[in-house]
């Protein structure tokens, strides 16, 4: 009985410091960060990792038009709001949500789903709360690693996802 709790033990003890490894080696191609902005009563947070773009085809290639998107690399991005929001015209409450994008090429929908904490490969549509169709542009210069933004705008801000040529514009507006 002892052999077996000591096998066990290292074996646990393997997938421990294996699952850290692979933890710590995804972080640094894709290093965490927070985007925040905190104005005229307006709280968004958002916690994301940021993907290089490492000369690879991007929207249309790495992230395919038409199919839902982490928004970032790693584990699902996480945003915040302080208080209750119109995002693009529809109200939204205050609370944590995933955050996550359908790119297409004349458009993207941007989706706030209840579900926050699972990796970014393990979206549930049937935890969506609010899906709105966003504007996204050309953006110059091209952007080798996916940043999210904010600029102030009346009554609230835009959140600018940028990464390669492209922007994606998701406009916020305290309620």
């Amino acid at each position: 009985m002892k052999r077996v709790l000591v096998i066990l033990a290292i074996i646990a003890a393997i997938l421990l410091v294996g699952f850290f490894a692979l933890r710590s080696w995804t972080k640094s191609s894709s290093p965490e960060t927070i985007a925040q902005f905190d104005q005229d009563g307006l709280s968004v947070k958002v916690d994301y990792c940021q993907p290089y773009k490492k000369g690879r085809p991007i929207f249309g290639g790495l992230v395919p038009y038409g199919k839902v998107w982490r928004t970032g690399a790693n584990e699902a991005t996480v945003i915040e709001f302080g208080q209750n929001v119109n995002v693009a015209g529809k109200a939204l409450s205050a609370g944590h949500y995933s955050l996550w994008t359908i790119p297409t090429q004349n458009g993207w929908t941007a989706i706030f789903n209840r579900e926050v904490g699972q990796w970014g490969t393990n979206y549930n549509e049937a935890e969506d709360v609010l899906r709105v169709p966003v504007t996204a542009q050309k953006h110059s210069p091209m952007t080798e690693q996916f940043t999210i933004n904010f600029v102030p705008q009346v009554g609230g801000a835009d959140m600018l996802l940028i990464w390669d040529e492209t922007e994606a514009i998701v406009p916020i507006r305290k309620q």
